[in-house]
């Protein structure tokens, strides 16, 4: 593939070009999930898979494989309490060990009973209490595996008219983030992810971008929206949210995964790879731009997936290939001859700019850039043909999952 490099690069106006588009894909850096590693499943049933990691040291063997075979996925986000370790100290100790960082901190305010009617806008206030103390909880996990983002998806909501006062429930969420932004370690931010519904089906206190946003001025400049490819109505433009987010300074995350109906969590990628290519262009655009520059420099970039049917370390490795792609097609257009078809209202030109780019095969590409880097070509097909997967195997069936 690297013979076909050669020729991928007559599709670049310049070499100076092309090493530019080389060594922002070298530079690009996925944050892969502990949980992606672990057993998962759906609404019925939690599928477990022979070789999975039975604690969180084994969820950081397994991140820092992907890390060795890609390059480019040195940190590790961790749920609490799914990631729970007597000794976080030790767990910094053993990712660094491994050639890993600890990424964002996600705090649990769904899985507990006490959560049923929500956790910051439960109308109870002790356990308003609980979920605003797990999160400080959270806070302090960050100081001591030096993690700069605390990531939060807020799944309160009612199912019935009359359940509880939305105006009640939406004072009762500023005031619990109020308290936890107060406490964010320095140099730290506070992401807020947004889901148009579910687990409650009638309203959600966290519905869309706008809601997060206004959540986020109230808070201040540490407090920006994480945006999930999977977390929005079918139809909705998630390259024009993603664009007016960086026009404002507030994007701070995108997790990647995919959906055909609602958060499915399925591969990034794997459903509609041109929706994926027209957010990463949005994002690779932004950077370039020096009005949002600096917002576009510090969006964490993280998989965020589920994988039941799936082997692990594959889907993931899978994951990352296809991210890489979008972003090296996004990497590939011709901003200049773009913005020129755009002032003269060009439709079809400017259409058909973004199409050859992405039906461009960049794999040869990527495979290049993978060499640079001194890893596999095509990690996948490293794996698959390594023995890692039959050492996974000793560790039996059973692992560890969700609860």
């Amino acid at each position: 593939m690297i013979d076909s490099a050669c020729n991928f690069a007559h599709t670049v106006a310049s070499t100076d070009r092309l090493q530019e588009i080389k060594s922002k894909l070298k530079s690009l850096i996925i944050e892969t999930p502990s949980w992606g590693y672990a057993n998962s499943g759906t609404r019925f049933k939690v599928f477990r898979q022979p070789g999975v990691p039975r604690n969180p040291y084994e969820k950081l063997e397994d991140a820092a494989l992907v890390h060795r075979l890609t390059g480019v996925c040195p940190k590790v986000a961790i749920h609490i309490p799914w990631d729970h370790v007597d000794d976080y100290r030790d767990l910094k100790a053993y990712a660094e060990q491994l050639g890993l960082q600890i990424g964002a901190v996600n705090p649990n305010l769904f899985q507990d009973d006490d959560y049923a009617l929500g956790s910051v806008c439960h109308p109870r206030k002790e356990v308003r209490e609980k979920a605003v103390a797990h999160m400080l909880e959270c806070v302090e996990i960050m100081r001591t595996v030096n993690s700069d983002v605390l990531s939060l998806w807020i799944a309160d909501g009612t199912n019935y008219p009359g359940q509880d006062d939305f105006r009640k429930r939406k004072h009762y969420l500023v005031e619990a983030l109020e308290r936890v932004y107060a406490e964010l370690p320095e140099g730290a931010r506070m992401l807020i992810e947004y889901k148009f519904f579910e687990p409650a089906f009638y309203h959600t206190d966290l519905p869309d971008w706008g809601t997060a946003y206004s959540c986020c001025l109230k808070l201040g400049d540490k407090a920006q929206v994480l945006v999930d490819l999977g977390h929005h109505p079918q139809g909705t433009n998630i390259a024009h949210v993603v664009a007016t987010l960086l026009d404002e300074g507030k994007l701070g995350g995108f997790h990647f995964n995919n959906r055909k109906y609602a958060d499915d969590d399925l591969m990034v990628g794997s459903i509609d790879p041109y929706e994926l290519f027209l957010i990463c262009l949005e994002l690779v655009g932004a950077e370039d731009d020096p009005d949002t520059a600096a917002c576009a420099s510090r969006v964490a970039y993280m998989i965020d997936q589920s994988h039941n049917i799936e082997s692990k370390i594959p889907a993931i490795l899978r994951s990352v290939e296809n991210i890489q792609v979008a972003f090296a097609k996004a990497l590939l257009v011709p901003r200049q001859e773009l913005e020129d078809a755009q002032a003269e209202g060009d439709v079809i030109r400017a259409e058909r700019i973004l199409y050859d780019a992405f039906q461009t095969d960049v794999r040869p590409l990527l495979a290049q850039v993978r060499e640079e880097l001194g890893v596999p070509q095509d990690p996948l097909a490293a794996y698959l043909h390594s023995d890692e997967e039959k050492k996974r195997l000793q560790r039996g069936t059973g692992g560890q999952g969700w609860t």
